[in-house]
């Protein structure tokens, strides 16, 4: 029964979080927590539900050509190598540390979240030197290598480490920094958390802190709810619920705070 409870919020909470491109690895986490399981594993089981259900409403995305590929490969050959070495590293910080660590990224994003975005106009005039004028069919992208570099691999080591998927800093990272409209950057970004949850998940794995009799039934119902969530968004435009997912991000921190100062 308590598996059954577990896996339908799981799945709402893939509906929701795949129509913004943030994947939900943080509400997997605490939900996990919250079911009485260690944090460690709840990491490991949160990648791995993470990232089935990403898969899934990537599947959705790219059908509908809402995914740029090449910022895809540019970021994820980035961002893979590191959560790989966030998660492999996971193991040297205590549960309690990770939780900690894991409410200041929540408190980050949810600030990041409550910013207001603007897509960002390329100028014909910026020196071309440190960025790369990237052209697709019917987009034009001006990234600053100088900044996305190190925010791709800070993202993606703390994400490995703390079983989180880094959408809510990948969403406007590709908005403000590379000049991709809003709806593609949640298509790219869905892809980017799969190849983070995947590359978290194995660094995870190696440390023996996986069940699969919990985490396959349940990254089940996540991937149903991935592609219900893909398909809605596509009908929705990501900015009506960027505020709602701040708020809750921030609701998301303040439990897991609650939940480390009263756990031993």
């Amino acid at each position: 029964m308590t598996i059954i409870l577990l896996a339908i919020i799981i799945f709402l909470i893939a509906i929701l979080m795949t129509m913004t491109g943030r994947g939900g690895g943080n509400f997997y986490v605490i939900t996990l927590v919250l079911f009485g399981i260690s944090m460690h594993e709840a990491a490991t089981s949160g990648q791995f539900i993470l990232f089935i259900s990403s898969l899934a409403a990537t599947l959705i995305y790219g059908r509908k050509r809402v995914v740029e590929w090449k910022l895809v490969l540019f970021i994820g050959v980035i961002i893979a190598i590191a959560a790989f070495c966030g998660g492999y590293f996971s193991s040297y910080f205590s549960g309690k540390t990770l939780k900690y660590i894991f409410s200041f990224f929540l408190l980050i994003a949810a600030f990041i979240m409550l910013r207001p975005v603007k897509e960002m106009q390329n100028s014909k005039n910026v020196s071309k030197r440190f960025f790369w004028h990237l052209k697709s069919r019917e987009h034009d992208y001006l990234i600053n290598l100088k900044i996305a570099v190190p925010i791709i691999i800070a993202t993606g080591f703390g994400a490995g480490m703390v079983g989180v998927s880094g959408g809510s800093f990948l969403v406007p990272l590709m908005v403000l920094a590379c000049g991709v409209p809003m709806r593609i950057a949640v298509g790219t970004a869905t892809t980017h958390v799969s190849i983070t949850a995947l590359m978290g998940f194995m660094g995870h794995a190696l440390t023996g802190y996986f069940d699969p009799w919990l985490a396959v039934p349940v990254a089940f119902a996540g991937a149903v709810g991935g592609i219900i969530g893909g398909k809605i968004a596509l009908k929705t435009k990501p900015t009506k619920l960027k505020l709602l997912f701040a708020y809750t991000t921030l609701a998301a921190s303040i439990i897991m705070v609650v939940n480390a100062m009263v756990t031993k």
